[in-house]
């Protein structure tokens, strides 16, 4: 047996997680164990199972053509620091109880540095239009060689200062920027902070007015595209009330920043009007208004129907033209079958006058 692929040292915070990747060939192919010795001098190297450890190890294997093999660690603790090993063989006794291996297992080591995660101090404020957002790390930490602001996937901002407090300025308010945002500090190993824009919910309806036949099912929708999420909803209607599921014809389906509610069968008289969704979070409550419409069964048919009409009428108006429209004159036709005959006759009544003036 042989390595591919070794696994490789890694520093890591503490509430991180960390993987080691592991590769050997051979034939025939070899097993891959994990195996760990702590930094104690009294440790010894014990040997690493799928769930050990809390369920905070996991290992994922395959042999196919060769094996391969990866172990992930989560949430770090400084007890997880030590020396991974990778161990790969292929002998028939390898794991024989009373028999010696032929061939020893060989071995890739890897060297885990678990540091105690440094504090991070965070502070929103907000001065003249403007939203400030700061983080100040405390020490010991690693080298800073840089900064970087983050908003989900999208860099807004970095540098190469060394400074243990780093900020960022928004033009605008609370409610037009609220989410989450990240301070990293670029060191070995990388630190990120966690900047938050909390406010109450800012609720919208997908559409501000619905329209929806009779006998049919309306759909109300509304949506929060603030943050942090909203923890209940609620649905009213004008005149009527606090609607539940449990009416019957009333459907509520509700996760997160999103909230949805079905009329079953409706009803011209009773289901029209304004409808309100309210959602609330540890912040405050917000809500939006959907005006709905309810149209008769019919009221699809009409421009169908008008087309309809307007075609009869002017296949009537058509009719009657051709049936009063005075028939044209038959034209003369020089190469029809009338002229011949026309020739033909007075030819034959000269010739019977020539034959008397001859007699």
């Amino acid at each position: 047996a042989g390595f591919i692929k070794s696994p490789l040292s890694q520093k890591r915070l503490t509430q991180d997680s960390v993987e080691l990747y592991c590769e050997a060939i051979g034939n025939p192919i070899p097993e891959i164990q994990w195996w760990f010795e702590g930094n104690d001098p009294n440790e010894t190297y014990a040997q690493l199972w799928d769930g050990a450890r809390q369920d905070r190890v996991k290992i994922n294997a395959t042999y196919n053509l060769h094996s391969t093999s990866t172990i992930s660690i989560a949430n770090l603790t400084s007890d997880d620091s030590g020396m991974y090993e990778c161990r790969a063989s292929n002998d028939p006794d390898r794991n024989h109880l009373s028999k010696s291996p032929k061939v020893k297992w060989i071995r890739s080591q890897a060297n885990i540095f678990v540091i105690e995660r440094p504090e991070i101090a965070t502070q929103v404020s907000e001065s003249s239009g403007k939203l400030t957002l700061s983080c100040n790390i405390s020490a010991p930490h690693p080298t800073i060689t840089g900064h970087k602001w983050v908003h989900g996937e999208k860099i807004l901002e970095q540098d190469k200062n060394t400074s243990a407090f780093t900020s960022y300025t928004i033009n605008g308010k609370r409610e037009e920027h609220s989410g989450v945002y990240e301070c990293v500090y670029e060191a070995n190993p990388q630190i990120r902070g966690q900047v938050n824009i909390s406010v109450p919910p800012q609720v919208m309806a997908y559409k501000k007015s619905e329209h929806g036949n009779e006998g049919d099912t309306g759909v109300l929708t509304c949506k929060n595209p603030s943050f942090p999420a909203v923890t209940t909803w609620s649905w009213y209607k004008s005149g009527h009330g606090l609607l539940e599921n449990a009416s019957g014809r009333y459907i509520i389906k509700s996760s997160g920043n999103k909230t949805e509610l079905r009329i079953l069968k409706l009803d011209i008289e009773q289901d029209a009007g304004d409808y309100f969704c309210n959602g609330t979070n540890s912040y405050g409550t917000g809500d939006a208004t959907v005006s709905l419409r309810v149209r008769s069964r019919l009221a699809a048919l009409w421009p169908f129907l008008g087309i309809v009409a307007e075609v009869l009428v002017l296949v009537t108006i058509i009719f009657i033209y051709e049936k009063r429209r005075k028939p044209d004159e038959v034209p003369d036709d020089d190469d029809g079958g009338s002229a011949p005959l026309k020739s033909n006759a007075t030819n034959h009544k000269d010739k019977n006058v020539r034959q008397r003036n001859a007699n």
